[in-house]
């Protein structure tokens, strides 16, 4: 069994306190798992009875009349009619059809068209049942409707959200062991995806991870967004992730598109596009930060993948760049323990060689922020090459305030100051313990 001790201390945590627990997150990253195999042993551990723990799989063609919201409400509250606690699971929520309200249908159930206003929904289901007082309410889904940001919305302040997301490398170096060095490279590759993970082999963990995107995430966020092809989504989402880590915007990708497919497609289309990789939980936007000025600036922003398996499958595994990845895993690992993140940028007067007064711009990776912790992190994949250390270091040296300023390296070494005063770590001991 992979743990995931962070997600169960978050159920823990939120156990029987009158709120629905909705789980969220990227597909095929360990939700249902979570639930009933993780939580589930949890419960029975503290003494809950089997007979008190209700599983329903809404996939299961068995339940197929579940699909119905009041019959699925119904149900529900006749598995919990004694006055104890009943924990209920319900799996694949986003399966259950939304209807007509019956009382405007004679009381006949009839699946409702996106015009009609007076509806019965799952939304509704849940809500009802977590006001009852002896169900604790849990409830996963597993394609866009549900893994659709706005799901969040839709329960407003009403429910507990509980995010996940793939393995992170303590858990994945847990679960795996063997050398530091070697199963961070398997990480930095293949990402932490839980059934890629438990692939015995390298092909096998590409052919996966490949899949996974033309069956599973394209065809939902097509379904969900009422698209009919997905030859423009997938092109963009490859050209995405040639430029993880680079300041974009629109117009530079629709630029790469016609680059690329000699196609046009016009700058609100990309926009549209990339909205829904991020509303699907595929991609994560960074902004910028003056970090002088205190504000964020300007339309230009970053884009990182919610994975590095993920990223590197839709590039076939080809043309890798190591700085590209490293930041990419830093990034997931940062929102992972919970920083807030942006990309941190300033101006500087300075005198070029001539001895003219010129305007440089700086960009540093990443300004992460967790309650009064604060870092400035620059990543490179290695800085013994002179030129690459300068380039690195250039932003902090010209940068004079009290912040913590810190080189992330792909190198197995511990924490250590430079002359400047600036923190240099290699990865592992990033991940594992610094930021922690």
């Amino acid at each position: 069994m992979i743990e995931r001790p962070k997600y169960l201390q978050q159920l823990i945590n939120s156990k029987e306190n009158g709120f629905p627990k909705v789980i969220t997150g990227i597909r095929r990253c360990g939700k249902s798992y979570m639930l009933k195999e993780i939580y589930h042993k949890y419960l029975l551990s503290v003494g809950v009875l089997e007979e008190n723990i209700i599983c329903l799989e809404l996939d299961d063609i068995i339940n197929i009349k579940y699909r119905d919201p009041i019959e699925l409400y119904n149900f529900v509250l006749e598995r919990c009619k004694t006055e104890t606690m009943h924990y209920v699971f319900i799996d694949e929520i986003q399966l259950v059809n939304t209807i007509v309200n019956p009382v405007f249908t004679e009381e006949k159930h009839v699946i409702a068209s996106k015009d009609d206003k007076d509806v019965v929904s799952f939304v509704e289901v849940v809500l009802g049942l977590s006001r009852t007082r002896n169900i604790d309410l849990y409830v996963t889904g597993s394609n866009s409707k549900m893994l659709s940001s706005d799901i969040v919305t839709e329960f407003r302040d009403k429910a507990t959200n509980i995010k996940m997301f793939p393995l992170s490398f303590e858990e994945f170096y847990n679960y795996k062991g063997g050398y530091l060095t070697e199963t961070f490279e398997e990480y930095l590759l293949f990402g932490g995806m839980p059934l890629a993970v438990l692939k015995p082999n390298e092909q096998d963990k590409k052919d996966y991870l490949i899949k996974l995107f033309e069956t599973t995430y394209f065809k939902d966020i097509l379904e969900h967004n009422n698209l009919n092809k997905s030859e423009s989504l997938d092109e963009l989402c490859a050209i995405l992730s040639s430029e993880c880590g680079h300041l974009i915007n629109s117009e530079r990708i629709s630029n790469a598109y016609k680059s690329k497919t000699k196609e046009n497609i016009d700058k609100d289309t990309v926009t549209r596009y990339i909205n829904f990789f991020v509303d699907a939980f595929l991609l994560n936007p960074v902004e910028r930060y003056d970090v002088k000025g205190k504000n964020r600036i300007g339309a230009l922003r970053k884009y990182y993948f919610i994975d590095n398996g993920l990223r590197n499958a839709k590039i076939n595994f080809s043309s890798f760049d190591e700085g590209q990845m490293l930041e990419n895993l830093v990034y997931n690992e940062l929102i992972y323990q919970g920083y807030t993140v942006n990309v941190g940028v300033f101006d500087k007067v300075e005198k070029n060689k001539n001895g003219v007064s010129v305007k440089k711009n700086y960009e540093i990776d990443f300004l992460a922020t967790k309650g009064n912790r604060m870092y400035y992190i620059q990543v490179a994949s290695d800085i013994s090459n002179e030129e690459t250390k300068n380039r690195e270091l250039k932003p902090y040296i010209s940068l004079n305030d009290q912040i913590q300023k810190i080189i992330v390296i792909n190198k197995p070494i511990n924490e250590m100051r430079d002359l400047n005063g600036f923190t240099i770590i290699g990865i592992t001991d990033f991940l594992l313990r610094f930021i922690k």
